[in-house]
């Protein structure tokens, strides 16, 4: 992502102070990554991140550490990170994923996901709502706006008045049904 934002940033037909950047699943979990060390792009939409990305470790619900260090998705990740799923335990991390969306900030961060019921429950999407609330207190110490609540919203409900923005919408495993929202959100930042 950083390598294509070096190549928009020599476009003048590109105004690359506007450029965001999505992921869903485990390109969510890039998001995230990228965030946290380009500061260059301007909004995100995580969508769908689960563990390793939005979702608490520390939070014994969906996908943990020890699913992300299966044969199917170890290589998303370091192999200092895979020590956790044994004989480490997530307990033993010193970081959580709090901590990770906070390092999103001052800039804009909506994360989304879909429902429990419809097949997206793995990636914990109550948890990342949890975790989006816990990054708050770094917004507002750089003078944004966090969430607003700490209730966890229902299916549909859009919390977007914030720099930090969560949906969790009907369907399943999927960003779709977000993007309408996440552009809403967005176009407070680009208008």
């Amino acid at each position: 992502a950083s390598r294509a934002l070096d190549y928009l940033e020599t476009d003048p037909d590109v105004d690359a102070k506007r450029v965001g950047i999505e992921g869903h699943s485990r390109f969510g979990k890039a998001v995230l990554v990228t965030m946290a060390d380009d500061p260059r792009f301007a909004i995100a939409y995580v969508s769908s991140s689960g563990a390793a990305g939005a979702k608490p470790h520390r939070r014994n619900f969906g996908e943990l550490v020890e699913n992300t260090a299966s044969a199917y998705a170890y290589h998303w990740l370091a192999g200092n990170y895979l020590k956790y799923a044994g004989p480490l335990t997530w307990d033993d991390l010193p970081v959580d994923s709090h901590e990770l969306i906070a390092l999103a900030a001052p800039r804009p961060i909506f994360i989304g996901a879909g429902a429990v019921e419809e097949g997206d429950g793995w990636v914990d999407p109550k948890g990342m709502f949890i975790a989006a609330v816990a990054a708050g207190p770094v917004y507002r110490l750089l003078g944004k706006r966090d969430l607003g609540t700490s209730e966890f919203p229902s299916i549909g409900t859009a919390l977007i008045d914030g720099d930090i923005a969560y949906r969790q919408h009907e369907g399943g495993h999927t960003p779709g049904p977000n993007w309408p929202t996440f552009l809403e959100f967005a176009a407070r930042y680009f208008e």
